[in-house]
């Protein structure tokens, strides 16, 4: 039997701490970037995540993408039995889409971001808009992530509905600029 579980009482508070960060409403999210404080307070639900979580544990953390609202979830789902990736992060309300080529073998949005509108700056200059045609650009792409309970975080050999996750593992989804961050938070 597979159901979420609240994690942290202090959840509402990251929320008010996130909305006060966010730009009005109907911004494109250009320029907007999440405070220190806020970012710090996701780092710290995630690890909190981590360290209790003893069904799947599930993270996403939109980086340095420049969003009105940064996806930051730090969920755990119940389970006592393996569970697939794309069921856990269903089970944590977070949708993915993937691409025409690829299908949802590769994450091109979580979340409905990066949207097809939001401009996307390479470290020279080049300016991109993800369509999720085929692979998303090298510079700019969610990066799929899994841990085995008491391991390290590698990036994950198989996609979202093939990928299977047992109690005490977790996985995340994070969205890598311009080679920034290099791998999850620990």
């Amino acid at each position: 039997m597979t159901r979420l579980r609240p994690v942290l009482a202090a959840l509402p508070l990251l929320v008010l701490a996130l909305a006060a960060c966010s730009s009005p409403s109907g911004s494109t999210g250009e320029g907007a970037e999440p405070t220190a404080a806020a970012t710090a307070e996701a780092t710290a639900d995630a690890a909190t995540v981590l360290e209790e979580c003893t069904g799947v544990a599930v993270i996403v953390d939109s980086a340095d993408l420049e969003l009105s609202e940064p996806i930051d979830v730090a969920a755990c789902v119940d389970t006592d039995e393996p569970i697939l990736a794309a069921d856990a992060l269903d089970e944590a309300g977070v949708a993915t889409e993937g691409t025409v080529e690829w299908g949802d073998q590769v994450v091109c949005r979580v979340n409905g971001e990066p949207a097809e509108d939001t401009l996307i700056t390479a470290a020279d200059g080049t300016e991109y808009h993800e369509t999720c045609a085929s692979m998303p650009a090298a510079f700019a792409y969610w990066s799929l992530w899994q841990r085995s309970s008491g391991g390290e975080w590698g990036y994950a050999q198989e996609g979202l509905p093939t990928l299977e996750l047992a109690p005490g593992d977790a996985v995340e989804l994070l969205f890598t600029l311009n080679d920034q961050p290099a791998s999850p938070a620990e």
